[in-house]
């Protein structure tokens, strides 16, 4: 291969995507998203798209809040369905239904607003970036909730980029690297980690177990993780649990733990608020943890549900719940949890 001959097409590549960029340098920062969200949607190139793509993520983390919004507001208002080629493609469709009509309808109805996010996804490290732009969109719903179209769009992508396909399993111990152990004491949600100290307890015993869901565009961002400890019985409480040792464990004990306690579980992206993890996760750490120890028999959590107690309390005060009522009942007697149940697999 002609090295100088590539190197120049490489030059020639990288001055076209300047040129481009050149056009939208001197404005404002919410005009120069608009003419460079215009300029991809319009180009061909792969190259000068990823120039493009590359400037508008620059741009935006870089712009004022209140300029965030006229952006969300352009794609909003701007990237919208043709809806004249929509009712064309509909009625096309109603005269005669084929797979080509259908094709051409579901093709009208899909927003542009989607592929400007595809095209936007082809700079480096622009998926991370997409992920806080959503977690941008959802602080700023409750100021603009005319947003909403632009979150959903967001979402339906995001669903599918970080579906359970792409997702790695990984376990967290103490020898994961310090950056991501850094996000595991920064993202938990349940029980607050107070220090390295704290995190070493959770993490190095042999009894205890910590998992995580990776995506390959996110280095060392951890998803979504779950607490586990092996015991003996079900606990009474999550603070013996959370205790400090004396001294980390390095083997488990002589009797092989019989019951798996998820006690904590935390989401770390909240750009990816609503995309599905913790019950793929749970039920994946289950499997792998049965495979590995199958003195397991016990699968319990010790993690709060947000607004079950409320819940629980209207319901009871419901006049139509049948059967359930005597079973509700109990729940008056101050000692209902004394006798445990406990449900085996």
């Amino acid at each position: 291969m002609n090295v100088s001959f590539f190197q120049e097409l490489l030059n020639s590549i990288a001055d076209r995507g300047r040129l481009l960029l050149d056009r939208s340098s001197d404005g404002a920062v919410d005009g120069a998203l608009k003419e460079l969200a215009g300029a991809l949607l319009s180009g061909r190139g792969e190259a000068s798209g990823v120039a493009l793509a590359g400037e508008i993520l620059s741009i935006y983390r870089r712009a004022e809040t209140s300029e965030k919004i006229e952006f969300f507001r352009y794609l909003l208002n701007d990237l919208t369905p043709d809806q004249e080629k929509i009712t064309a493609a509909a009625q096309a469709y109603l005269v005669k239904a084929s797979s080509q009509t259908l094709s051409e309808l579901e093709m009208a109805v899909v927003s542009p607003r989607q592929e400007f996010f595809r095209r936007l996804n082809l700079a480096p490290g622009a998926t991370a970036c997409i992920v806080a732009m959503r977690a941008d969109l959802i602080d700023l719903l409750p100021q603009a909730p005319e947003l909403a179209p632009v979150d959903s769009d967001l979402m339906h992508l995001l669903a599918s980029w970080f579906n359970r396909g792409f997702l790695v399993l990984q376990r967290i111990d103490w020898s994961t690297s310090a950056s991501t152990l850094e996000k595991i004491i920064e993202y938990e949600a349940v029980h607050e980690i107070v220090g390295w100290e704290d995190l070493r307890r959770r993490l190095d015993p042999a009894d205890r177990r910590c998992f995580g869901f990776f995506h390959p565009s996110l280095v060392d961002e951890p998803l979504i993780f779950v607490e586990v400890a092996l015991t003996s019985d079900i606990p009474d409480s999550i603070q013996e649990l959370l205790a400090a040792q004396e001294e980390p464990e390095s083997e488990i004990g002589h009797d092989a733990p019989t019951t798996a306690v998820f006690y904590s579980i935390s989401n770390c992206q909240k750009g990816l608020q609503g995309v599905s993890f913790g019950n793929f996760l749970i039920k994946q750490v289950a499997q792998d943890l049965a495979k590995e120890m199958p003195s397991l028999k016990t699968f319990v959590t010790l993690s709060p549900a947000p607004r079950f107690a409320a819940w629980l309390v209207r319901t009871m005060n419901e006049d139509e719940i049948g059967s359930d009522a005597e079973a509700l009942a109990l729940l008056d007697d101050p000692s209902w949890a004394a006798p445990r149940s406990i449900m085996s697999v």
